[in-house]
């Protein structure tokens, strides 16, 4: 009985006594197969022979023995490791080149952990508490001050001020008026009612007013132009009697010199210098 004949896919040497590695189910001896289908390794760029061990990582080949974490080139094999830039690098070097420092620690952040940002810092979640109960904050809502973060029982509790026309808590924001605080919504006009937060306005007995409800309420009328008189941002105006000017408005009914600062004479309502005053029966 004759031995069936057992050659070599590429070469066709006989395999019969000899290693050989099976390629999709044909056979190959050990220089071919190295020769043909071995991978090359990442460090050392020679082959992974066939009775090397071949590692793997996306798409990339190593040696056992070459790899190593680029940086301290101790072996990754079997131990954790990550990639930045294609370099491989081991847990503790990767920490210390790339991950965040905690905000409140200083610790490096390890990978795989559970960090917390804001406003582009970051913290363990554990060191991510409120600055008055010490209790992790992690996603729940919070306020910030220059002192640190609060969830928001505390700050409420410790800082907020109360608006004086809703009571409720004023979280951020809000105005001043008469010494008390108030919500910007809540800042409103006490006749039309429309926000007076970026607007110029007028009180009232301590009640806030547009400058048209105050106008159209509460100010005095002109005598010359017959406007609303407000002496906003300092402006001046000129009373005598029961009767109130602009300043710009006190001119001689005659000529129009302004009577700023001047003598001047009065002839039932109308108003004159010394000089257009002289021929008129006045009365002052």
């Amino acid at each position: 009985m004759t031995t069936p004949q057992f050659y070599c896919q590429y070469c066709m040497a006989s395999l019969l006594g000899k290693k050989y590695v099976l390629k999709d189910d044909n056979p190959y001896c050990v220089s071919c197969y190295d020769r043909i289908f071995s991978n090359y390794c990442e460090e050392c760029k020679e082959p992974i022979e066939s009775g090397s061990k071949d590692l793997c990582y996306k798409g990339r080949h190593w040696h056992e023995g070459c790899f190593n974490c680029t940086k301290c080139n101790h072996s990754l094999v079997e131990k954790p490791f990550a990639a930045k830039d294609e370099r491989l690098l081991c847990s503790e070097c990767y920490s210390n080149e790339c991950s965040s420092k905690c905000f409140h620690c200083k610790k490096t952040i390890m990978p795989g952990s559970r960090k917390m940002e804001f406003k582009g810092n970051y913290w363990h979640e554990t060191c991510f508490v409120c600055e008055h109960c010490r209790q992790p904050i992690g996603t729940k809502p919070l306020i910030s001050k220059e002192s640190g973060n609060y969830c928001v029982p505390c700050f409420e509790k410790e800082f907020a001020n109360y608006c004086s026309f809703c009571k409720k808590v004023i979280t951020s924001g809000g105005i001043t008026f008469r010494d008390q605080p108030w919500h910007k919504e809540c800042f409103l006009c006490s006749g039309c009612r429309k926000e007076l937060c970026e607007e110029e306005f007028m009180s009232r007995d301590d009640y806030p007013f547009c400058l048209d409800c105050y106008n159209h309420l509460y100010a005095k009328k002109c005598a010359a132009c017959t406007k609303p008189i407000t002496g906003l941002r300092g402006a001046k105006f000129i009373c005598f009697q029961d009767r109130q000017w602009h300043s710009e408005c006190f001119n001689c009914g005659k000529c129009s010199v302004s009577l700023v600062g001047e003598g001047f004479l009065t002839h039932n309502k109308e108003i004159f210098c010394r000089k257009c005053g002289s021929g008129v029966d006045t009365d002052v």
